[in-house]
């Protein structure tokens, strides 16, 4: 049996590619879209389930925002990162099914889910999932097949090469993805793409490719091409 696909992503050892300037960079960039996401949405954000959170990325942004959080990983091992970050004992750590959550239906205002999407076996199961348990809004990340990660197939050796432990992933049209949300009654709503850069090449030659990076988000381009995509879905009002 393959280990859940977030037990690498809540691990001490996946947090080491966030180590540094250029990590540290990438995860601004990140919780940056998150605010933004959260800011543009329903004012009626105040709890919150960050699914597969093991990782503990988006905990601090989510809890700085004034919006009780509750993270989801599948086993107790998943949370390493988490149970030893700055904000441990501010959250509620549960472990579930990441296909089958052991929430109501509606239990949180909003539910956010990054670094799985591109992972999971069934996709559109765990987007069923995350709808179900969101009363307002869902958020998730996901690679594209735009910009540089059009080639993410060819260039995944050399990514490999780069990142050491880096793992394979799944990519989809963004249409893909809105089409299974809107099957559970959310619309998709607004989008922030994140680099137009690679990650792995910020991690190679970091300053000179951050530099290059902020000029292209400026002029627009980060916006058109970007990867990986955040994006927010709202559920639908019945008329």
């Amino acid at each position: 049996m393959l280990p859940p696909p977030d037990l690498e992503t809540g691990s001490v050892q996946y947090a080491r590619r966030f180590a540094g300037p250029s990590g540290a960079y990438l995860l601004n960039i990140q919780e940056r879209g998150l605010r933004d996401l959260v800011d543009d949405g329903p004012p009626l954000h105040q709890s919150a389930l960050d699914v597969g959170g093991g990782h503990g990325q988006l905990v601090g942004g989510l809890l700085d925002m004034g919006i009780q959080t509750t993270v989801l990983g599948s086993t107790a091992d998943c949370a390493e990162q988490l149970l030893q970050g700055a904000d441990a004992g501010r959250v509620d750590y549960v472990t579930g099914d990441l296909l089958a959550l052991p929430f109501p239906d509606g239990r949180f205002d909003l539910v956010t889910s990054i670094r799985l999407l591109a992972h999971i076996d069934d996709p559109d199961r765990l987007i069923d999932e995350l709808c179900r348990v969101a009363r307002y809004s869902v958020i998730v990340d996901y690679p594209t097949l735009m910009g540089a990660n059009a080639l993410s197939a060819a260039t995944f050796p050399i990514k490999r090469l780069i990142e050491k432990d880096t793992r394979t992933y799944r990519s989809f049209w963004p249409a893909r993805i809105e089409q299974a949300f809107r099957r559970n009654g959310f619309a998709p709503r607004r989008r922030f793409k994140q680099f137009s850069a690679p990650m792995g090449l910020h991690r190679l030659a970091g300053k000179p490719v951050r530099m290059v990076e902020e000029g292209l988000r400026r002029i627009g381009v980060t916006s058109l091409i970007g990867n990986p995509v955040l994006q927010r879905f709202d559920r639908e009002r019945k008329a």
